[in-house]
């Protein structure tokens, strides 16, 4: 059980890290961007589509943290009437259809961002690799299933709060 809770613990403290560093980037690029545009009538070329590529992996990393958490967005003011047996069943399900299809998508990802990769295609205005932000996708999906499965094996799920209070 420690180890796993270690384990859940490192993952989220790198994937967190890393998607701070990319949302902290996107604001100091779009800053740039601003002063160059505003103040010296200069825009970067390249701010718009880096801000976005950005985006795109610290959704997907910081999705991790949600997943570990079991805190996604749910359409559940009915699950909500139900008994709290039948509200832990359905909980499950989620997990694991969650881990079905995160797997799936992540697998099906792949191959492209290799293609990418070898293609070694690049953005237009900011000359990047175009495997970078696409290869956020299926990271992002595998980390959160891997953190659904460890909450799963350590038992969390069963704790996870259904109130109107969140």
């Amino acid at each position: 059980m420690k180890l796993l809770d270690g384990l859940d613990r490192m993952l989220l403290v790198v994937l967190t890290t890393v998607a701070v560093v990319m949302l902290a980037l996107s604001v100091f690029i779009n800053f740039g961007n601003i002063v160059g545009r505003y103040v010296l009538h200069a825009p970067i070329e390249w701010a718009e589509e880096a801000m976005l590529y950005l985006m795109i992996g610290f959704v997907f990393l910081g999705g991790a943290h949600v997943a570990s958490q079991g805190t996604h967005i749910r359409m559940d003011v009915f699950v909500r009437l139900l008994p709290e047996r039948v509200r832990l069943v359905l909980q499950l399900a989620t997990d694991v259809l969650m881990v079905v299809t995160g797997s799936a998508l992540a697998a099906f990802a792949t191959p492209t961002v290799l293609q990418l990769y070898d293609f070694d295609q690049r953005s237009i205005a900011a000359d990047l690799p175009m495997f970078l932000p696409h290869a956020m996708i299926p990271i992002g999906l595998a980390a959160m299933v891997i953190l659904t499965v460890l909450r799963l094996l350590s038992g969390r799920w069963r704790h996870v709060q259904h109130d109107v209070s969140h």
